[in-house]
C-alpha cells in the first residue's frame, strides 16, 4: 500500500468513525458508561480484597437497615 493510499484510508476511517459517533451518540455514551462501571467494580473488588472478612448475616442485616 502506498503512502497516498494509507492517508486516504486513514481519512476515510476517521470520517466514518466521526459520522457514527455523531449519528449514534448512544453508542459512545453506552461505551463510556460501561467503562466507568467496570472501573468502579474494579475499585470495589480491590477494596474488598484489602478488608477483613464479614459474615453473610452482617451483610444482610446492614442491607435490611439500609432499605
Amino acid at each position: 500500500m502506498t503512502a497516498i493510499e494509507e492517508r486516504r484510508l486513514k481519512t476515510l476511517l476517521k470520517d466514518a468513525v466521526t459520522e457514527v459517533l455523531e449519528e449514534r451518540q448512544d453508542i459512545l455514551r453506552a461505551a463510556v458508561q460501561e467503562s466507568l462501571e467496570d472501573a468502579a467494580m474494579l475499585r470495589a473488588i480491590q477494596s474488598g480484597e484489602k478488608s477483613k472478612p464479614v459474615s453473610r448475616a452482617k451483610i444482610f442485616k446492614r442491607l435490611a437497615h439500609a432499605a
